[in-house]
């Protein structure tokens, strides 16, 4: 059905990749934040059927990518003691550590299981009171409001061994490194339409004054993708600062009220590392102190771990714009998904996975 559906948009497709042609007139340089929509992008040559004064780059919108390498050590460590069940999502049981993965941990015996939503872990806890469970609470805001129900559901229970490690990021702070950066060469932006549909896009116009860069929010099929697009384009050549909305049946400017005053309920701001880019001011969530008691990394004593990225993987290069996985000496050698080096090869959302997935990938020149 899904196929179907695609064939149908094709048309609509191509009439709006035209439109992106007539209006066009200049370069312009645009970032999607999210890793579904690089992919959507990467699988069908969205950015290959643009003319060429369109260049689309890559930003860090992939929550297992940015997931920073001692929060991977710490949920090593914490995974491999024993009367522990570490409870995650699939893709970060391959996102290497320092020297090895959460599958690793698991063919050495640790209880690790892969969840489909954290209350299938705090369910394991209810079924297990003799265990310690751990949930890996990662995600941009898209995921924020299912882990914090995870918590107030297991306060509920009167639960006393559920426990998260929390790894969650903010887009917007994001989008202000990138920005502010010396190396900046965003000229535009679309905006991931699964984070504004919880968080609306608000918190976005104070972007817009500061650094005067359009933006669109947008969603994941190739017909929301171009439309997004084209109207980032058209806002450029127009010299007008705004805010397109070319998802609006499922964001509105408020986003889902409900939705963030529970997040608020949980979480709060606090400066966050993102893998390959650094610390970021405020550009994450972590647990209020009133829930101090459901923090793995107190819990298991885990805060020291110190880390060093892998001096081949230039993932901190890609995730911010500033070069293609192509560019990547490692890209499609000493990297590749069997053997990734890192996140961003081995996320089913990351960047080099896509390229190297759909064919991306450099040819070795005559007689190499």
């Amino acid at each position: 059905m899904k196929f179907v559906d695609e064939y149908r948009s094709a048309p609509r497709v191509k009439g709006v990749i035209e439109e992106i042609r007539r209006t066009v007139t200049r370069s312009w340089t645009l970032m999607e934040i999210c890793g579904g929509q690089t992919h959507a992008i990467v699988r069908h040559g969205i950015d290959q059927l643009l003319p060429p004064e369109i260049e689309l780059v890559h930003g860090p919108g992939c929550p297992v990518c940015v997931t920073p390498l001692e929060l991977i050590d710490k949920a090593l460590q914490i995974a491999s003691q024993p009367d522990v069940i570490f409870c995650s999502y699939g893709d970060m049981l391959r996102v290497p550590g320092s020297g090895r993965d959460l599958f690793s941990v698991r063919a050495q015996g640790g209880d690790v299981r892969v969840v489909y939503s954290p209350l299938d872990a705090v369910a394991l806890a209810e079924k297990n009171p003799n265990k310690q469970v751990v949930f890996f609470a990662i995600g941009f805001e898209t995921t924020a409001p299912a882990n914090v129900m995870s918590v107030l559901h297991a306060q509920r229970l009167g639960l006393k061994n559920y426990s998260v490690l929390v790894s969650h990021v903010r887009v917007p702070p994001a989008m202000r490194a990138i920005l502010s950066s010396p190396h900046n060469r965003v000229q535009g932006f679309l905006l991931a339409g699964h984070v504004n549909a919880v968080m609306g896009y608000h918190e976005y116009p104070s972007l817009l004054e500061e650094f005067h860069i359009p933006m669109a929010v947008t969603g994941f099929e190739p017909l929301d993708i171009v439309q997004g697009i084209l109207q980032v384009v058209q806002l450029l050549e127009a010299g007008r600062i705004e805010i397109a909305n070319a998802y609006p049946r499922a964001v509105t400017f408020e986003g889902l009220i409900p939705a963030q005053k529970t997040i608020d309920k949980v979480f709060m701001e606090c400066d966050r590392t993102w893998r390959g880019i650094g610390m970021i001011p405020m550009s994450g969530w972590c647990l209020r102190p009133e829930f101090d008691s459901f923090n793995a990394e107190r819990r298991f004593d885990v805060g020291s771990i110190h880390t060093k990225e892998s001096s081949l993987c230039m993932a901190g290069r890609i995730l911010q714009g500033l070069g293609k996985p192509q560019d990547c000496p490692a890209f499609g050698r000493e990297c590749t998904t069997e053997n990734p080096l890192g996140a961003t090869m081995v996320s089913s959302e990351g960047a080099c996975a896509a390229y190297y997935k759909y064919g991306r990938v450099i040819s070795e020149p005559a007689g190499a």
